[in-house]
């Protein structure tokens, strides 16, 4: 797909850039082929730096989070793709009730920290995939909360790779996201509720087995494929066109949730993409709506 060398721009950073590596063990469904430049920083001073680079050198790149809304092509992917997942990017830590996490922090463990220091308010994205930067940047939640209530400030790095604070009333949260303007997020500060740990973990149970007994079994790679239009439920419409079970290559409607797509060994993002066209008709055909992705393609 792309060239085996380091480009010439970057090689002050070799030690912590891959060439080709592979991506799809970084996503939930386990498919695709490789990054053209795979970059991990060790370090907000090497992310700092590396940034710092791609700016001046006109380089754009893309973050990649835990690969859980994620649909790598076949071919790979061109271009920088930057990884925020070592220790400095997902550090948690508490203070009163307060929790700090990095943006490359899991939402499981950020939950866990937070049910063990005794802190309440997250609980509704128990069983979500994904990192607190890829949650809030989606405004992650459900009817009844969102995790853009709880968010104090962030840090981020702004345009010129400076790291700034950003409070609460500088961003804003929708259901649809959160609009942030800095390019790279590297934690969020929020304030939470005191409660028993026994308690916490009471609803989150409840909300555990509410969340998975309509997901995929957790021994299958799958992905969520399409938004809930507004006031309906993409899974309700699919199911109603037939399509359970329906299967393309390696991938095939998920009997559990029909808004998923599993992928068995040997899938192809082309199987993917096929099964999702194949869908996308079906819900046209039988209600003249236009489902819009929440998986992003690369």
């Amino acid at each position: 797909m792309a060239s085996t060398n380091l480009p010439a721009e970057l090689t002050d950073f070799a030690d912590f850039i891959q060439i080709g590596a592979p991506l799809a063990t970084y996503t939930q469904l386990r498919i695709g082929g490789p990054a053209e430049c795979l970059v991990q920083p060790r370090s907000l001073a090497e992310l700092i730096a590396f940034v710092k680079r791609c700016f001046a050198k006109h380089l754009r790149f893309r973050i990649l989070g835990s690969g859980g809304n994620l649909l790598v092509q076949d071919e790979g992917v061109k271009g920088i793709i930057l990884r925020l997942a070592v220790p400095a990017f997902t550090q948690i830590t508490t203070d009163g009730a307060r929790l700090k996490a990095g943006s490359g922090a899991t939402l499981s463990s950020v939950i866990a920290h937070a049910t063990h220091a005794g802190l309440a308010g997250l609980e509704t994205l128990v069983g979500l995939p994904g990192t607190i930067g890829g949650a809030l940047l989606l405004n992650a939640g459900d009817r009844t909360s969102d995790i853009g209530q709880y968010v104090r400030r962030v840090e981020v790095l702004d345009s010129q790779a400076s790291v700034q604070v950003r409070e609460h009333q500088d961003m804003r949260f929708s259901s649809t996201g959160t609009i942030l303007d800095d390019p790279i997020l590297l934690s969020a500060e929020f304030e939470l509720e005191r409660e028993r740990a026994d308690a916490i973990v009471k609803r989150l149970r409840k909300s555990w087995i509410q969340h998975k007994a309509m997901q995929p079994f957790s021994y299958q790679s799958s992905a969520r494929i399409f938004k809930n239009p507004p006031g309906l439920n993409a899974a309700v419409l699919i199911e109603q066109t037939g399509v359970i079970g329906t299967k393309v290559g390696g991938a095939f409607v998920s009997e559990r949730n029909p808004n998923c797509i599993v992928a068995e060994p040997g899938t192809t993002a082309r199987d993917v993409l096929r099964l999702i066209d194949l869908i996308r008709t079906r819900v046209q055909d039988r209600f003249h709506l236009e489902l819009e992705l929440a998986i992003t393609v690369w």
